[in-house]
C-alpha cells in the first residue's frame, strides 16, 4: 500500500500542466504522464480526448482545455470512442471489485474491517471507501450494518432463543447488539419476533385535496404515510401491516404532524422535514435516498435511477423498490415516469400521481 501512496505523490502535480502552451506541447507529445490531470476537447468534431490519445493530431485552434472530463461535459463535449471504451472496462472493474467485496461482507461471520476489505480488492483503504461508496450509494460500514440487519430479522425467526439469533447474525457480544437494536429493529427483539407485540404506534387520519391521508409514528418515527379515497381503508391497512402493535388514534398533538404532511401535499415547496421510519433492503434505501435528491417540480424515469444509484441494469428492481415505499410525499415515487414521460403505477392511485406532479410543476 505504501508503494501505490508514494506513486501517487510523487506524480507531476496539477499545476505543471497549468498553462495552455505546457498543455499543447504535452497533447503534441502524445504524454501518458499528463493523463488525469487535463483533457482537451475539439471543436470540430465534438469529443474531448486524454493527452496520450492516438488519435490524429487536430490544429491548435480547434482545441480547448478543461480541467476534467466533467468540465468538459459540462461543455457539451463527448467521450471519444477510445475514452468511452475504457471508461467502460474501467467501470465494470469497478462493479467486479466492489460485488466480490459485497458477498465478502454478507458471507463473513462479523463484519470485516476496512483494512480487510481494502486488501481483497488491491486497493488502498481511502481509495476503496471512495469507490465502495460509489458503486452501492452506501459505505462499506452502512452495507455491512444492513446486510447484518437482515441477517439478524432472519435469525430472528428461525433460532431457538434471541441469544443464538444475536450471536449466528455476527454480534461477539449481546451488550453490542442491545446498544443498537432499536436502530436495527425499531423494537425489542422479543418483540419483533412477536409481531410488533408491545409497540405502541400513533396514527391520524385527515383529509387533503387528494383524498384521505394517513400518517402512522412508532417510536422511532413516522412509519407510514398513505393516501386513499376510504379512510377506514386506510386504518384497515395499517392493522394489518401491524397485527400485533397497539394502534393509538385521534391524540390532539398529533393533529400537527398530521397537518404538516397536509402542508407538504398541497404546497411541496414547503418543503417536508419529518424523522422518517425507513425500513427496507440497503438496495431499496438506495433508490429511496435517489428519490429524495428529485426536485419538486422536475421528474427522473427508473432507468435514470437505476443509473444514478450505480445499478443500471435493475430498472424493474427500481421499479419494485417504488412500489415498496409506504411514505408517500416524504419520499416522492411519483416523480418517477416512465422512458417518455408516461406514467405508470402508484400505490396511491395514478390520478393522485399526476395531480402531485401538476402541483409541483405550477410551483404551489
Amino acid at each position: 500500500m505504501s508503494t501505490l501512496l508514494l506513486a501517487t505523490t510523487v506524480r507531476v502535480p496539477v499545476l505543471s500542466y497549468g498553462t495552455e502552451d505546457v498543455r499543447w506541447a504535452a497533447v503534441r507529445a502524445r504524454d501518458a504522464k499528463a493523463d488525469g490531470h487535463f483533457v482537451y476537447g475539439v471543436r470540430t468534431t465534438g469529443v474531448y480526448c486524454r493527452p496520450s490519445a492516438a488519435s490524429r493530431l487536430p490544429r491548435r485552434e480547434n482545441i480547448e482545455f478543461f480541467d476534467s472530463a466533467e468540465a468538459a461535459e459540462a461543455a457539451g463535449y463527448r467521450a471519444s470512442q477510445r475514452l468511452a471504451a475504457d471508461r467502460t472496462a474501467a467501470s465494470a472493474q469497478r462493479a467486479r471489485l466492489v460485488a466480490q467485496a459485497c458477498r465478502h461482507i454478507e458471507q463473513a461471520e462479523s463484519p470485516p474491517a476496512l483494512d480487510e476489505l481494502a486488501d481483497g480488492a488491491g486497493l488502498s483503504p481511502w481509495h476503496f471507501h471512495r469507490v465502495f461508496k460509489a458503486e452501492t450509494g452506501l459505505t462499506p460500514k452502512a452495507y455491512a450494518d444492513a446486510a447484518r440487519a437482515r441477517r439478524l430479522r432472519d435469525e430472528l425467526l428461525g433460532s431457538a432463543t434471541v441469544t443464538d439469533a444475536i450471536y449466528d447474525a455476527g454480534f461477539n457480544a449481546s451488550s453490542r447488539f442491545y446498544e443498537q437494536s432499536d436502530a436495527l429493529l425499531g423494537m425489542s427483539p422479543r418483540d419483533w419476533r412477536g409481531g410488533g407485540a408491545n409497540t405502541r404506534i400513533r396514527f391520524a387520519v385527515g383529509q387533503c385535496s387528494l383524498g384521505a391521508i394517513l400518517v402512522a409514528q412508532s417510536v422511532r418515527g413516522i412509519c407510514a404515510i398513505s393516501l386513499g379515497d376510504d379512510a377506514d381503508q386506510l386504518v384497515r391497512d395499517l392493522q394489518d401491516r401491524f397485527p400485533k402493535a397497539e394502534l393509538t388514534g385521534a391524540e390532539p398533538e398529533f393533529d400537527e404532524l398530521v397537518a404538516s404532511v397536509v402542508g407538504f401535499v398541497e404546497q411541496p415547496s414547503l418543503g417536508l422535514d419529518l424523522p422518517l421510519d425507513v425500513r427496507g433492503t440497503a438496495f431499496q434505501q438506495r433508490v429511496w435516498q435517489a428519490l429524495q435528491q428529485i426536485p419538486a417540480g422536475e421528474t427522473a424515469t427508473y432507468s435514470e435511477i437505476a443509473e444514478r444509484i450505480g445499478s443500471p441494469k435493475a430498472v424493474r428492481a427500481v421499479g419494485q423498490a417504488c412500489g415498496a415505499n409506504l411514505l408517500a410525499v416524504a419520499i416522492p415515487c411519483h416523480r418517477v415516469v416512465r422512458r417518455g414521460g408516461d406514467l405508470s403505477g402508484y400505490r396511491w392511485g395514478i390520478d393522485r400521481k399526476r395531480a402531485l406532479l401538476l402541483r409541483e410543476r405550477s410551483g404551489c
